[in-house]
């Protein structure tokens, strides 16, 4: 996948396009019908598929005292649109000027002169331009101006009620609900970020952690115990993962993600940039008494994560 970083990148002879715009937060399983279909009519039409997303949400600066928290970064956004085979990227910086853009004058710079399209692929209820004044009906009259035509795809409903969406998805890592989160998102919720030195209680007790950065990149769920995945530089590796403040040691100012690798006590991870992934949620974070039945309990769910990783994989396997 070609990324574009601002619509002057784009180059001068870019071809006829397919292109679906929005914000595609977590990149989950909504978008990804729309990518589906994307493709699909490029591919018919001999057209680039593109996607144009942003690099934060609209309310990060239109009102940041609004503005939920994302579900994936930038980088991991293009890196989850990169994975499904689009040819390009427009990644634009959600800045003033771009936000005091007309509605016109932004399907016409943006989707018309640099990328030529020739078809738009939207959800419902996409709005655009300065104040959210476009909608799906202006973007149909603009087409007819222009020479696009634009598909709207229905929203994706597992329920029958409720249609997959970004807030849905917070909600459930909100309640640690990591595998119905992954469901609804088409891939395992993931944070990434940098592997650093922590108090060392782990090692200490004899399951050393690989401690994330306070920065790190992707929501995390709520506090817990969860099974997954750590990858490092495309090597992944079974963990046991927690996330919480330590309450049986006093706690901590603030929320920590650390991953238990199985079986890999010298595995060297630091200042190494990592993805941890969360596959099952096993129990909430507890304070307990004290050191003995703490590392009693850690061996149970070290053990109950290698079952449900083992039967996980198993079951990969097998279809």
């Amino acid at each position: 996948m070609k990324t574009l970083y601002g619509v002057d990148s784009v180059p001068s002879d870019w071809p006829s396009s397919a292109v679906s715009i929005g914000k595609f937060d977590g990149v989950h399983a909504g978008h990804r019908a729309v990518i589906t279909e994307l493709k699909a009519i490029a591919a018919r039409e001999q057209l680039a598929a593109v996607v144009v997303t942003f690099d934060r949400h609209p309310l990060a600066l239109l009102a940041p005292e609004s503005c939920p928290n994302a579900l994936v970064s930038a980088e991991q956004k293009l890196d989850l649109i990169a994975e499904t085979g689009v040819d390009a990227t427009l990644l634009l910086e959600f800045n003033h000027s771009l936000s005091s853009l007309p509605p016109r004058e932004f399907i016409e710079r943006i989707l018309v002169t640099a990328l030529h399209a020739r078809f738009v692929l939207v959800g419902r209820d996409f709005r655009f331009g300065a104040k959210g004044a476009g909608d799906v009906a202006l973007l149909r009259d603009l087409g007819a101006e222009f020479g696009y035509e634009v598909r709207m795809i229905d929203d994706v409903m597992p329920d029958g009620e409720r249609r997959v969406s970004s807030t849905w998805i917070r909600e459930l890592l909100a309640a640690g609900d990591v595998t119905a989160a992954g469901q609804m998102l088409g891939h395992v919720p993931t944070v990434r970020g940098v592997v650093v030195h922590g108090a060392a209680r782990g090692r200490e007790l004899g399951f050393p952690t690989a401690n994330l950065s306070s920065d790190s990149e992707g929501l995390i769920p709520a506090d817990g115990v969860y099974a997954g995945w750590l990858t490092d530089a495309g090597a992944r590796y079974p963990a046991a993962i927690s996330v919480g403040n330590n309450p049986t040691f006093g706690g901590v100012a603030q929320k920590q993600v650390e991953a238990y690798v199985l079986d890999e006590v010298d595995l060297d991870l630091y200042d190494h940039v990592v993805d941890v992934s969360f596959v099952e949620r096993i129990r909430g974070m507890v304070a307990y008494s004290g050191i003995d039945p703490l590392i009693v309990q850690m061996r149970d769910d070290v053990a109950q994560v290698r079952t449900i990783l083992h039967l996980l994989t198993s079951t990969s396997t097998l279809s």
